[in-house]
């Protein structure tokens, strides 16, 4: 259980930030879901300096004037319609005032002692600058199984310990703010999502320390329909192209080309596709000890993680011939 919250007098000043980014592919009931969880916070969000949301015109009007009645402490900024995840990210960091920018997704739900548990190391050490916690897919039965088994993020640690680790999700991690604006994640990077996973290697590369809280857990909704499976598998493939394409490039060349998904585990995230049959029966062993009830479903997934692995092997040929074409795909259909 995560530690007995202090007075929040002796946490640092704090601003969080999530984007609505993320609702142009997933169920507007996420978003009012990912609210309440942040509401039931063991420190309350009215101690915050604000709590961002930065819309970028995929939430209805009507919905944000319900959300921000419901929760006060809301404050929504509207991006311009192009603002991509990352550069909403950003521009949250520069619009907030607290000493630590915690960021959340849309798409994600936080337990109560979620946020304490990501400030409180900020306390501990003045060199903390980035406290990363754990996310996980959500999700139990023949498609939520399915998921937690294939899908991007790995299952809860088990730890109780603040340790060192290779990578962050940016649904789930704090920075102090004048460290993230001085080394910010880039975001003119013509990619779906991975800029995290080339700012966690810069940051590994610089001297600095990347800290799991593995305390703050947090849920991930997994692919919402049948063209959101289709497309999140496909660029998972993409990413994984640019994945091993990137491990072969010095540092100044890096800066300019795509970059991968974050790999689920807390391996160096651009060593490609060795060892995924260790970190294939690590998950499976982890699922059931958090969820028994998986060991019901396994058996009956085969078709789904198939058709997954599929559409990731689809999507690696396919940007192998023509590394930019799925990316654009998905862009036009998104603008469609």
């Amino acid at each position: 259980m995560p530690s007995a919250t202090p007075p929040t007098g002796k946490l640092p000043s704090f601003s969080l930030v999530l984007e609505t980014e993320n609702l142009a592919n997933a169920d507007l009931d996420g978003l009012a879901q990912s609210l309440a969880s942040l509401a039931e916070q063991d420190v309350p969000l009215t101690a915050a300096n604000e709590v961002f949301m930065i819309d970028s015109g995929n939430t209805p009007t009507q919905l944000l004037t319900q959300l921000c009645d419901r929760y006060p402490w809301l404050k929504v900024h509207q991006a311009p319609l192009e603002t991509g995840y990352y550069k909403a990210k950003m521009l949250g960091a520069a619009l907030a005032t607290g000493e630590v920018v915690v960021y959340c997704d849309s798409d994600c739900t936080y337990e109560a002692g979620w946020l304490c548990s990501l400030l409180l190391p900020f306390t501990q050490a003045s060199d903390i600058q980035v406290v990363a916690g754990e996310t996980t897919t959500r999700g139990v039965g023949f498609y939520g199984t399915a998921m937690a088994l294939t899908y991007i993020f790995p299952q809860y640690s088990g730890e109780r310990s603040l340790a060192p680790t290779a990578q962050y999700f940016l649904n789930n991690v704090a920075f102090r703010r004048e460290f993230l604006l001085e080394e910010p994640i880039p975001v003119a990077l013509p990619l779906y999502r991975g800029n995290c996973v080339v700012h966690a290697k810069r940051l590994r590369q610089s001297g600095s320390t990347i800290w799991r809280q593995p305390q703050a857990r947090a849920t991930h909704a997994p692919p919402s329909d049948l063209a959101h499976f289709f497309w999140r598998f496909l660029l998972i493939g993409h990413d994984y192209y640019w994945q091993q394409r990137l491990s072969a490039q010095s540092e100044s060349e890096a800066q300019t080309l795509e970059v991968t998904q974050a790999i689920p585990d807390d391996r160096d995230p651009m060593s490609g596709f060795k060892g995924k049959l260790d970190i294939f029966f690590d998950r499976v062993r982890k699922m059931v000890q958090h969820d028994r009830r998986h060991l019901i479903y396994l058996p009956f997934v085969l078709p789904i993680v198939l058709t997954s692995a599929l559409l990731i092997f689809v999507g690696y040929v396919i940007t192998s011939r023509r590394p930019n074409y799925l990316l654009q795909s998905y862009t036009r259909v998104l603008e469609g």
